[in-house]
């Protein structure tokens, strides 16, 4: 039986939880309205999926997930195909699913196009192409929350003994795997979350998930870093990372650089997890989605701006080497102008 690294993490991180398969169907824990309502989307379609992580029914880390879930589903779609055409199938699958969102398609890519190929080598053995790639994606997941425990452990050596730490956005598994290495330490911090409009997953999200861990959490809005900071509110800043490239930048949710910039002025560490992009040699390779701006004109689907005003909705932002203290990885902690030592 497989040793579940979700074992002890919070409801949202269990894997049930983010994106599942099951009976030709994957459900998708509802992240726009969760924790006010614990609702799931199902989805009958691969291309229902794709709509959900374009939609930001899941996000963060969730996407990866449910790519790999909607790839099964994809499998079940074309069962009954012949050999070409279900292999065409699952290429078209692949391609659809991993463009969803265009910021993290080079991962997402990753992603799809492995399932794609487990499940063809299924086909050939005359096994069930769904339940292959079910099988490999929930192992993958598995690997991945173990190898950032490992991240985890190297970040929270970084943290004071006791102190609070700041989030940005939402963090998935690198959150709750820090808050649970935090707890085996011993240490005494706190949490703060920003709230990051416009869909607010730093206070629904993270401080959820911190909660569910118990931990005393606190939430700001997005423009209380700097007075949180200069009162002495916050003693280490990190958040996870959408991308890095090979050149340095850290590509976050959007939010990320300011407080990284009032890090800098008042002398506190920021540290982003994740590992550099091979697919991003440079800055320039990253594509920073424009998502709909109405979006940035209401409040949890209250309006807050007078008709006919303009919003402006970039979901990523994109910091400098110069205002990251370090790069966390599952190989250890990196300054970012020698990143490219991780893939040594």
């Amino acid at each position: 039986m497989m040793i579940r690294a979700d074992e002890n993490l919070a409801f949202m991180l269990q894997y049930e939880n983010v994106a599942w398969y099951e009976d030709g169907k994957v459900r998708i824990l509802d992240r726009r309205i969760y924790p006010a309502k614990v609702e799931f989307v199902t989805c009958l379609k691969h291309e229902e999926v794709a709509q959900a992580i374009a939609d930001m029914v899941t996000q963060s880390a969730g996407p990866y997930l449910a790519a790999g879930m909607g790839m099964a589903l994809a499998a079940y779609e074309c069962r009954n195909k012949t050999g070409e055409e279900a292999e065409q199938y699952l290429e078209k699958a692949a391609d659809t699913l991993s463009h969803a969102r265009p910021t993290t398609a080079a991962r997402m890519e990753a992603i799809t196009e492995k399932c794609r190929q487990v499940g063809i080598e299924a086909l050939k053995k005359g096994e069930r192409m769904d339940e292959a790639i079910f099988l490999h994606t929930l192992d993958e997941i598995n690997q991945k929350y173990f190898r950032l425990e490992k991240s985890a452990q190297y970040l929270v050596e970084l943290f004071p003994d006791k102190g609070t730490v700041l989030t940005q956005c939402f963090g998935e598994t690198i959150v709750g795997m820090m808050l649970k290495v935090i707890r085996k330490r011993g240490k005494d911090m706190k949490v703060m979350c920003a709230e990051t409009r416009p869909y607010f997953q730093g206070a629904r999200l993270t401080a959820s998930v911190a909660y569910d861990q118990g931990f005393d959490v606190t939430v700001i809005t997005d423009n209380m870093p700097a007075y949180a900071m200069k009162n002495g509110l916050i003693d280490v800043f990190t958040s996870a990372a959408d991308a890095i490239s090979c050149d340095r930048y850290v590509v976050n949710k959007v939010g990320t650089m300011q407080i990284a910039l009032v890090c800098k002025y008042f002398g506190i560490p920021y540290f982003a997890t994740g590992a550099p992009d091979l697919a991003h040699p440079t800055i320039d390779s990253v594509q920073i989605e424009m998502r709909d701006p109405e979006q940035v004109l209401e409040a949890m689907g209250i309006r807050t701006a007078k008709m006919g005003v303009k919003g402006l909705y970039p979901a990523f932002d994109i910091t400098p080497p110069h205002l990251v203290s370090g790069i966390v990885t599952n190989k250890g902690v990196f300054s970012p102008y020698d990143i490219q030592r991780y893939f040594e």
